[in-house]
């Protein structure tokens, strides 16, 4: 009797053994995985973007300042003209008439002036003479002067009808090419109320410029002689370069979206811009070349204590911008100065050398559940049951 109680109390301990033995080999070793990134020079740069128009840096409307037929047209799209150049020409029939008309009336004046003239000097001798009155002295006089002022009018309308007529002769007043014809020949243009458009002339199209609409949000970073790239659907494969030369002051408004414009170079020696093409715009607003740089989320990383193992240590510095490296089982900040940053690389100006490689991250790899990064690693945080993941999958071993 007492002999079965001995190996029943072995048996027992026996289960207990190896039950504890099974239980510890089941459950995996948590372990600490670190994610790091090198300290390491490269270019810093943040943009702003935009869509704009090509358009031609100086571009003419020619129109016309009298009415009448178009008679000739001696230029068509695309056509090279010259300042000065006749590029058409109104009917003149009536045109001439009315100088004919204001020539004769000019002719018809000076012989009455010369008649007011020669009656004047008649009574200015008579009058010193004391033959005729004073009253009729001033009326000779009054005659002469309104004479001279009506031949003044007359050659007036002289040189008015003389313009009209040089008017009918369209030239250029620039030097380029002619991107757009409004009207025929034969056509009728009316001058009474607006000038009527006949032409646009370019004056250089291989000097084109960007009219790019900036968001108001992003104005205040964009300054002129910043670089830009841009894009026309038109060559998708091509990138054009330019620089920003002005920034508008004139606020636009399109459905509460205020927007200002900004003028960039488009230097155009192959002529594949062409006026109307929307660009897609690329705005550097800062580049740093070749500075020292850690990812941002180094300096925002915190290594959680409780997800560490009891063999880490800490080691940390009061700093308002640091870094992390691990040495080991041993985490240690270090205090660092910051310069210029895009949102995700930081310039590092002091504090850490080149090529130092600094955490981006930690997570808890092994036990009962996995946790993924320090935010899945917070103790406070409940952790996931029977090997579900957050997707509500079989976690994979």
């Amino acid at each position: 009797m007492k002999n079965k109680k001995i190996w029943i109390a072995v048996g027992v301990v026996a289960v207990a053994i190896a039950a504890f033995f099974l239980l510890k080999g089941g459950k995996k070793e948590e372990k600490v995985k670190f994610t790091t990134e090198k300290v390491a020079k490269t270019d810093i740069q943040t943009t702003v973007t935009a869509t704009g128009t090509i358009e031609p840096v100086t571009s003419v409307t020619v129109g016309t300042q009298v009415s009448g037929i178009v008679a000739h047209l001696y230029v068509d799209y695309n056509s090279i003209v010259k300042k000065g150049q006749v590029i058409a020409e109104l009917d003149k029939t009536n045109l001439i008439s009315e100088l004919k008309t204001a020539q004769a009336n000019l002719a018809s004046q000076q012989s009455n002036l010369n008649y007011q003239r020669a009656n004047y000097e008649r009574y200015r001798t008579l009058f010193n003479k004391g033959l005729v009155s004073a009253n009729d002295f001033e009326t000779a006089n009054l005659s002469y002067q309104q004479a001279q002022q009506q031949v003044n009018s007359a050659q007036e309308s002289v040189r008015k009808a003389q313009t009209n007529l040089g008017y009918a002769t369209i030239t250029s007043p620039i030097d380029g090419v002619v991107l757009s014809k409004s009207v025929e020949e034969g056509q009728t243009v009316a001058a009474s109320f607006s000038t009527p458009e006949l032409f646009t002339i370019a004056q250089d199209l291989t000097n084109m410029q960007v009219i790019a609409n900036i968001d108001e949000a992003d104005i205040g970073e964009v300054k002129p002689g910043q670089r830009v790239s841009f894009t026309v659907d038109a060559y998708p494969d091509d990138t054009f370069e330019g620089v920003v030369k002005q920034v508008r002051q004139q606020a636009t408004t399109t459905s509460n979206v205020v927007t200002y414009e900004v003028v960039i170079s488009a230097p155009n020696a192959t002529l594949k811009l062409k006026p109307g093409l929307t660009a897609n715009v690329t705005i550097f607003t800062m580049e740093k070349g070749n500075v020292l740089a850690v990812p941002k989320k180094a300096l925002q990383f915190i290594p959680t204590e409780a997800l560490l193992p009891k063999t880490y240590t800490i080691k940390d510095v009061k700093a308002d911008n640091k870094v992390w490296t691990r040495e080991g089982n041993v985490l240690k900040a270090h205090k660092v100065e910051v310069g210029t940053t895009n949102g995700t690389l930081t310039e590092i100006t002091a504090g850490i050398a080149q090529g130092t490689e600094v955490i981006t991250d930690m997570s808890l790899q092994g036990g009962d559940a996995e946790q993924g990064g320090q935010q899945a690693g917070n103790p406070f945080m409940p952790r996931p049951r029977n090997n579900k993941n957050s997707n509500g999958g079989n976690e994979k071993k």
